[in-house]
C-alpha cells in the first residue's frame, strides 16, 4: 500500500524532502501557511553556496554542506538554474586573526573543500584587487545560485510525480492517531501515515503541537543589507567574508555577489519583533512574549548584551555598515551603499542560553522534526532530504 506522507513547509527544504519522498513512491501532500513557496528563509538569503569550509569535522553541518553542494549543482544542471563559482575570500584584515584563519583552513581541508589556498596580502589581491588584509583563505568553488528558482522547481517536482503542494493552508492542529497523523490545515482536515515538519521559523510552535515542544525555542534573528550602487559593484568580483567570531553562528557584515549581479553587503544580527520581522516596523505582541518569556534568551542576552547593542547600531546607523565593508574594500564610500531588503533567521536557542549549531532532526512515532536547519540549510537542503529518509524507513 502506498505510504500518505504529509511535509509542513513549502521552503527549500520541505520541498526538497517532498520531492525525495515522492521520487520514492509515497503519495506526498505539502501544506504552507503562505501564497508562494519559498516565502521566508529560502527567499530572504543571498543565495552562496557554502563549500563547508567553517563547520566543525564530523558534524551533520560538514557532512551534509559537502553531500549537498554536488547535489546542488548537478540539480542547478539538470533544470539549468543559474549556479556559478564565484569564489569566496576570508580575510585577516588584522594579525590577530591570523590564528582563526589558519583554523579555518584546517577545518575546510578536513571536510574535504577543494582548492583551498592560503593567501598573502598579495596573492588576495590576485583574487579580489580592490580588497586589502593581511591573509586570506580562498575557496574557489564557493558558489550562488538562485534558491527560489531552485524551490520552484521542486514543487513542480513534486506535482509531476503526483504529489500536492498546497499553498494557503497554515497549519491549525494535529495529534497521532492509532493509525497514523491527522492534521488540520487551512479549511481542510488530512490524515498521513506519517509527517514531516520543516517549519523554519515556526519549527518549534509545530512540535509543540504534534506535543513534543522539547528544550529549544526558535529565535529570530533579523539580518540587514545594503546593496553596492554603479560602479561600486565591480569592486567586488566573489565573496568577501570577515574571520567569524567563532563564539556565534552568525558571519559577520560580508560582502556578497548575488546571481542577478548585485552585490550585497551584510548582514548584521538583530533580534527581530516578530517570527516574520522583516523590518523594525514588523512588531507580534504574541512573538515578543514567548521570545521574552523563554529562559535561553534570556540567559542569552545577559551573555552578550553588549554584542547585541552593538548590532542595534549598526542596524540603525549606516556608517557601521560602512566601517564594516571598508576593513576590507577600503574605497567604498557611503553613496555606494543603498539600503535593501533582508532576511530573518530562525535560530533555535537551548534553555541554557546556548545557541544550537548543527542540524537537528528528532522523530518521535510517525513525526520527524526538523528543530534545526540554519545555513548552510539551503546548500544542505537535498542532502537533509536524503538524510531524513533514513529516519522515514525506519
Amino acid at each position: 500500500m502506498t505510504e500518505r506522507i504529509g511535509v509542513i513547509g513549502a521552503g527549500i527544504l520541505g520541498l526538497a524532502v517532498a520531492r525525495e519522498l515522492a521520487a520514492r513512491g509515497a503519495t506526498v501532500t505539502v501544506l504552507d501557511k503562505e501564497d508562494r513557496v519559498a516565502a521566508h528563509q529560502t527567499g530572504h538569503n543571498s543565495g552562496v553556496v557554502h563549500a563547508g569550509i567553517y563547520y566543525a569535522p564530523g558534524s551533520l553541518k560538514a557532512r551534509l554542506c559537502r553531500t549537498g553542494v554536488a547535489l546542488l549543482r548537478e540539480y542547478c544542471a539538470e533544470h539549468h538554474i543559474p549556479y556559478e563559482e564565484v569564489g569566496k575570500l576570508v580575510i585577516a584584515s588584522t594579525g590577530a586573526e591570523r590564528a582563526g584563519l589558519r583554523r579555518i583552513a584546517e577545518r575546510a581541508r578536513e571536510n574535504g573543500v577543494p582548492g583551498i589556498a592560503e593567501l598573502d596580502a598579495l596573492g588576495l589581491r590576485e583574487v579580489e584587487p580592490h580588497a586589502v588584509g593581511v591573509g586570506a583563505v580562498h575557496s574557489p568553488h564557493t558558489a550562488i545560485a538562485d534558491f527560489p528558482a531552485v524551490a520552484r522547481r521542486l514543487a513542480e517536482d513534486v506535482r509531476e510525480a503526483g504529489g500536492s503542494v498546497l499553498l494557503g493552508h497554515p497549519v491549525r492542529a494535529m495529534r497521532e492517531t492509532a493509525s497514523g497523523v491527522r492534521v488540520h490545515a487551512g479549511d481542510g482536515r488530512f490524515d498521513f501515515d506519517r509527517l514531516v515538519a520543516c517549519a523554519g521559523l515556526g519549527s518549534d510552535r509545530v512540535a509543540a503541537m504534534a506535543g513534543h515542544a522539547g528544550d529549544v525555542r526558535i529565535i529570530p534573528f533579523r539580518g540587514e543589507y545594503y546593496k553596492l550602487t554603479g560602479g561600486a559593484k565591480d569592486l567586488v568580483r566573489g565573496l568577501v567574508y570577515p574571520v567569524p567570531d567563532p563564539r556565534y553562528p552568525f558571519l559577520g557584515v560580508h560582502l556578497t555577489r548575488r546571481i542577478d549581479g548585485e552585490v550585497l553587503v551584510g548582514p548584521n544580527a538583530v533580534l527581530a519583533l516578530a517570527r516574520e520581522g522583516y523590518t523594525w516596523r514588523d512588531v507580534s505582541v504574541r512573538d515578543l512574549r514567548e521570545i521574552l518569556l523563554w529562559p535561553g534568551m534570556r540567559r542569552l542576552a545577559a551573555r552578550h548584551w553588549r554584542t547585541g547593542v552593538t548590532e542595534v547600531y549598526g542596524s540603525l546607523v549606516k556608517g557601521a555598515f560602512l566601517k564594516a565593508a571598508r576593513r576590507y574594500v577600503p574605497t567604498l564610500t557611503s553613496y555606494d551603499l543603498v539600503r535593501t531588503s533582508g532576511g530573518v533567521r530562525a535560530q533555535a536557542v537551548a534553555r541554557d542560553g546556548g545557541l544550537v549549531d548543527d542540524f537537528v532532526v528528532d522523530v518521535h512515532g510517525r513525526v520527524v522534526l526538523v528543530r534545526n536547519a540554519p545555513s548552510p540549510g539551503a546548500t544542505s537542503s537535498l542532502a537533509i532530504a536524503r538524510h531524513i529518509m533514513s529516519f522515514i524507513r525506519a
